[in-house]
């Protein structure tokens, strides 16, 4: 009984390790949009600086006008110290896309500033590009943020 016990065991084992979970990059990119979303919300609910310090990768690269690239701790440190406390930074992605392997992607879309004194006349607003990729415990932070000034509200 022990030997067949054992035989049922191993045969189990190879089979489940063996096997992955397969990915379905529908889901992922709704995933990964969703990331960006509650980025955004918590942008507006606790600053800029605390929800980019949670959703950026250690090794992310940050591309801002009149700079070179910010990469890693010189990215975190650059966020860490702007001073957010008089605006509201919010976006709303666009677009979305996704590798097959469902563990990098991208958003796109348009960011707006607003003074907190006057939250209803938007200071700017610019669109952006956020590469995302997938974390090993299944969550999702940025690896390149970068945005550009301007939307022609005519097109």
């Amino acid at each position: 009984m022990n030997k067949y016990f054992l035989i049922l065991f191993i045969v189990y084992f190879f089979t489940s390790c063996g096997s992955s979970e397969k990915i379905n990059p529908a889901k992922e990119k709704e995933a990964m949009k969703e990331a960006d979303i509650a980025f955004s919300n918590l942008s507006k609910a606790k600053g800029m600086k605390e929800a980019f310090l949670k959703y950026m990768d250690t090794s992310a690269v940050m591309l801002r006008p009149g700079r070179m690239p910010l990469k890693g701790m010189d990215a975190a440190q650059f966020i860490y110290n702007q001073n957010d406390s008089s605006y509201i930074l919010t976006w709303v992605p666009r677009g979305a896309e996704i590798a097959s392997s469902g563990d990098m992607g991208y958003t796109d879309g348009i960011w707006t500033a607003y003074q907190k004194k006057w939250l209803s006349d938007s200071v700017s607003q610019c669109t952006y590009v956020t590469i995302w990729e997938k974390q090993a415990n299944g969550t999702w932070k940025f690896v390149l943020d970068t945005g550009n000034d301007g939307v022609d509200r005519k097109k």
